[in-house]
């Protein structure tokens, strides 16, 4: 069975850094692209950040970009969201999820395995 356990969350003020960590294990990593989502209190989940097989390629929602940076490290099985210059409205539950396929769409009905998440709090 596929598990993916995410890491990495707690609270910190505006304008902080945070690491997320996300390890899969029950099946090949390296076969899969990965992605990071976050769902706010009160609203539907939304896409972050995706990286593909090799982890040579990386596709954000724009208002992360630049902010935000996804990477895998696939002989330890695990993706990392960086988290940098963090603002109130990124206070979340941020899930990793993974998919076979890289190309496509990223809304969240397309993963085939998640994590249960970790909460990050960013306050003012």
């Amino acid at each position: 069975q596929v598990q993916l356990v995410e890491s990495g969350g707690g609270l910190v003020q505006a304008g902080d850094s945070l690491r997320l960590s996300c390890t899969v294990s029950g099946r090949s990593f390296s076969g899969y692209a990965m992605g990071w989502f976050r769902q706010a209190p009160g609203k539907e989940r939304e896409f972050v950040a995706a990286i593909d097989l090799s982890g040579g390629n990386t596709y954000y929602l724009h208002s992360m970009k630049g902010r935000f940076t996804i990477s895998r490290d696939n002989e330890k099985k695990m993706v990392v969201l960086q988290m940098n210059s963090l603002k109130p409205e990124d206070t979340a539950v941020y899930y990793c999820a993974t998919r076979k396929s890289f190309i496509g769409s990223w809304l969240p009905h397309f993963m085939e395995y998640w994590g249960k998440g970790t909460l990050v709090t960013v306050s003012s």
